[in-house]
């Protein structure tokens, strides 16, 4: 870089404004050619939405949206405080509450590299010259004091963008760490419903191993009546002993993960152990969600990583813009303002004044193409921000979708199953009738039996997965969480859209399944 200087009291100062606009023209030569993003972001037409249409009667798709206390839906006053907790407690959300103010610093500090800058500077020296060097007498062989008493001025003047480029960059990065600190909330409150779901199921499924071992009880009684009866043999006593082991040890084991999903939910709430009071739950303590059959792309521009991917494309485009300025004069007043004396004494004397004041322009002449390939990789950067956000909002869609038909596929599995259980717990019942007198053997009870727990643990499973299918479907929704206007990233529109494509507002669009 070649650097040139002027002085407003220099006879050459009207040359300084020339040198400035030769700089300019001679800057205009710098090649930015052949170097663009080439990924777009993905519009509604290119995902295969389609504009949202309510039919007439039909709620608007925003009714719809979960609320942003989804979870109450569930109806568990304990599943409430959990929750709460957890949102006020959890380290890593504490940890992104932390990069959210580091980000927004980043606002202030690029905001102020447009403005003026101004610093003093104070400095007090002693110094011997020597004597056969360049100072004649009587400065040579004697101790001197300097003195300096200043203030600088420099203002970097943004003629092509710099600071406005470096400006969007912060606020991209911090808008996206807002976002990402709400979608990491979505996500805990998520997390926590779906641990307390499984804690449920195990509770659950305790429940019907501690039915079975009752049934198997009743069952070795019938079977050692039978024995002095001498209508059963040793065998059979066996048999039902054994299986009386297997069902102790189920619960045993069960015992043990229902201590570690305790453990998991108080990790989550951020504490060592669970709150005092907080009891087993169980599933048919739950509510269903209200969730709606018809799944608009309205729901994805309210998913705060949607949002915040979209953010980091707008703090990517302001760093091709920097990189593109660095190709143009860089041009900085600069002014001072002071004294300086050879002699503390003499400091502050009106001798010892001193003032300058001009522009300092400096340009790329030769630097090996060190500015293309700078430019080249905050080009691949943005590239590589818009297939994120990209990839981001398909995987939104594929969330949606998976959630919803699992819904929809689980109600019809629970149903079937209800009628399996209801047939094996009836195949049982016979059974043990034949075996009670002597119609039938043990090894029909035992198999009528494997039947009714399979069903009966079926049952729970399906119930878990219907629940934390609903949990999934209201995260996969945007958790309703709704934007801030501060949030909504330039050429948006609104928090309706879902995808933008060269600045173009491309409006909600819906997918029905």
């Amino acid at each position: 870089m070649k650097r040139f200087h002027m002085q407003a009291g220099n006879p050459a100062w009207r040359l300084a404004c020339a040198a400035a606009v030769g700089a300019a023209l001679l800057a205009g030569c710098a090649d930015t050619g052949g170097i663009h993003a080439s990924a777009q972001l993905r519009d509604a037409a290119s995902l295969g939405l389609t504009a949202d249409a309510t039919s007439a009667g039909e709620p608007q798709a925003s009714a719809l949206a979960p609320a942003a206390d989804w979870w109450r839906t569930f109806g568990d006053p304990q599943l409430n405080q959990l929750v709460g907790q957890a949102l006020a407690d959890n380290p890593s959300l504490r940890a992104a509450a932390a990069r959210v103010v580091k980000a927004q610093s980043g606002i202030t500090v690029a905001r102020a590299d447009n403005w003026p800058q101004l610093n003093g500077e104070l400095d007090a020296q002693r110094m011997r010259f020597p004597g056969n060097y360049i100072f004649p007498p009587p400065y040579g062989e004697n101790d001197f004091s300097f003195g300096t008493l200043q203030l600088n001025g420099n203002w970097e003047l943004d003629f092509f963008g710099k600071h406005a480029g470096a400006i969007a960059a912060a606020v991209g990065q911090a808008r996206a760490a807002e976002a990402e600190q709400d979608a990491a909330r979505v996500l805990l409150a998520a997390n926590v419903v779906r641990a307390y779901v499984q804690w449920a199921r195990i509770e659950d499924l305790r429940a019907v191993a501690q039915r079975t071992l009752k049934q198997r009880q009743q069952m070795l009684q019938l079977v050692r009546d039978r024995k002095q009866a001498g209508l059963d043999t040793q065998m059979e006593v066996r048999q039902n002993q054994s299986g009386q082991a297997d069902s102790s040890a189920q619960i045993t084991a069960l015992e043990q993960r229902a201590d570690e999903a305790r453990h998991a939910l108080a990790a989550l709430i951020g504490q060592p152990r669970l709150p005092e009071g907080i009891a087993a739950p169980h599933l048919t303590n739950f509510k269903t969600l209200a969730l709606p059959s018809t799944l608009s792309a309205d729901w994805l521009g309210r998913r705060a990583d949607i949002v915040a991917a979209r953010w980091r494309v707008e703090a990517a485009q302001g760093q091709v813009q920097v990189a593109k300025s660095a190709f143009y004069p860089n041009v900085n007043l600069a002014a001072a303002f002071g004294f300086q004396s050879l002699g503390l004494g003499k400091l502050l004397q009106a001798s010892s004044l001193e003032w300058n004041v001009g522009p300092a322009i400096s340009l790329p002449i030769f630097e090996a193409g060190k500015l293309r390939a700078n430019l080249r990789g905050q080009t691949a950067d943005l590239d590589a921000a818009i297939e994120t956000y990209n990839a981001t909002v398909i995987d939104a869609m594929r969330d949606v979708a998976d959630q919803a038909q699992a819904i929809k596929s689980l109600v019809t599995q629970r149903a079937q199953q209800a009628q399996a259980l209801s047939a094996a717990e009836g195949a049982y019942a016979i059974a043990r009738q034949r075996y009670g007198v002597g119609l039938g053997t043990y090894l029909n009870v035992l198999f009528a039996e494997s039947a009714v727990l399979t069903q009966r643990r079926q049952i729970v499973d399906l119930q878990a997965q219907a629940l934390t299918a609903q949990a999934s479907l209201a995260q996969a929704l945007g958790g309703g969480w709704q934007p801030s206007p501060e949030l909504v990233p330039p050429g948006a529109g609104s928090d309706k859209a879902v995808a933008q494509n060269g600045g173009h507002n491309d409006h909600d669009a819906a997918a029905r399944n």
